[in-house]
C-alpha cells in the first residue's frame, strides 16, 4: 500500500517538473517567437511601402487611376495630405535599426524609438517636394489601423496643381 502512494507523488512530481520545464522553455521562447513576427511585419510594411511610392512615381498621365492592395496585420499607415506624407508606425520587440538613427531605404526613411520597454519603427515616405497628396480629393489625415480584410489603396493622378507639383488623390475601398 505505501509504494502505491509513493507513486502517485512521483508522478505528481514528475508532472511538475515537465510544466516548469514548459513554462521556462515559453518564458524566453515567447519574447523571441515575438520579435520574429514584428521583424516580419516590418519587411512587410516596407515592402508594402515600396509598392505604393513605386506606383505614385510611375503613375502617368491625369486620369490615370491604379489600385493597390494594403493588408496591415499589425500597426497603422497615415496618409497625411497636409504635410504630404505616407507614416507607417508599428510597436514591436523588434528593433529594425540603431535607437534614433533614422536610415534610408530608396524612399523610405525609417527610424526606430524607444517607448518603455517597446521598440517603435516608423516609416516615413515623403512627397512633398514634388507630389501633393490628397486623401478623398481634401488635404486631409486619414489613418489605417489592422484589419483582418485587405483594403484596396486607390490611387488616382490629378492635374497637376501649384508649383507644378502632380496632384495625387488616395482613397481607401
Amino acid at each position: 500500500m505505501n509504494q502505491r502512494g509513493q507513486v502517485w507523488v512521483e508522478t505528481a512530481i514528475y508532472t511538475l517538473i515537465a510544466f516548469v520545464l514548459i513554462g521556462a522553455v515559453l518564458a524566453f521562447a515567447k519574447p523571441k517567437i515575438d520579435e520574429m513576427k514584428d521583424k516580419m511585419i516590418v519587411e512587410q510594411s516596407i515592402n508594402m511601402l515600396k509598392e505604393i511610392d513605386n506606383t505614385l512615381r510611375s503613375i502617368g498621365i491625369p486620369g490615370n487611376q491604379r489600385v493597390v492592395d494594403l493588408t496591415i496585420k499589425d500597426g497603422s499607415l497615415k496618409i497625411d495630405g497636409e504635410e504630404d506624407k505616407i507614416i507607417f508606425e508599428i510597436e514591436s520587440q523588434y528593433k529594425y535599426s540603431e535607437e534614433g538613427v533614422e536610415i534610408t531605404n530608396d524612399n523610405l526613411k525609417i527610424l526606430t524609438l524607444k517607448e518603455g520597454g517597446i521598440e517603435k519603427v516608423k516609416i516615413t515616405a515623403n512627397y512633398g517636394s514634388d507630389r501633393n497628396l490628397t486623401f478623398d480629393g481634401k488635404d486631409q489625415e486619414k489613418i489605417i489601423i489592422k484589419s483582418p480584410t485587405p483594403f484596396k489603396l486607390i490611387i488616382i493622378r490629378k492635374e497637376s496643381g501649384e508649383q507644378n507639383r502632380i496632384v495625387i488623390d488616395l482613397k481607401i475601398n
